[in-house]
């Protein structure tokens, strides 16, 4: 059966890196539904956020694969317990709809924040989870949302671990 997963890879700053990461997802198949990189707590360490759902099966044959790539250091698989995420979305809505005391209801209600308010529109920012995200996209669709994007998963795990890397 499968599960949602997210794979921490940490690996070099290196051109193509990310192209390399991801043909190994296409050859096995697996479709990713998120993806963030950004530089780890190590310097010079690229940490991969990648969630995907998939078996543990073909979650250990990937890992295989991926630390077999010269510019990884180390993969590592977590289920959803196992780690601390969010994500981060931006609602952008005409500026009229913020005389709308549901409007300014509903942000409150969903712990958003607003960034922006300009002439013709406000910025409004959510994080949490997908689901929360989601609801308040749901929510803020009745009175016509302008623009929305959403990040890939940032994650931390819980389990007290110090990494190290050998160069």
């Amino acid at each position: 059966m499968k599960e949602e997963f997210t794979l921490s890879i940490f690996t070099e700053n290196s051109i193509g890196m990310l192209t390399r990461i991801t043909n190994v997802f296409t050859r096995r198949h697996i479709n990713i539904d998120s993806l963030t990189v950004s530089e780890s707590e190590e310097r010079e360490v690229y940490k991969y956020t990648v969630v995907f759902k998939s078996t543990q099966e073909q979650i250990d044959k990937l890992i295989g694969q991926l630390e077999r790539l010269v510019e990884v250091f180390k993969v590592f698989a977590h289920k959803n317990e196992d780690i601390i995420y969010q994500e981060l979305a931006l609602y952008k809505i005409k500026t009229d709809l913020l005389s709308n005391r549901a409007v300014e209801q509903i942000i409150r209600e969903c712990q958003a924040r607003i960034l922006s308010v300009d002439k013709e529109f406000i910025a409004i920012e959510k994080t949490g989870y997908i689901e929360e995200i989601e609801g308040l996209f749901a929510q803020l669709s009745t009175f016509g949302i302008l623009e929305f994007t959403r990040s890939g998963r940032v994650a931390i795990t819980k389990p007290m671990t110090q990494l190290s890397f050998d160069r």
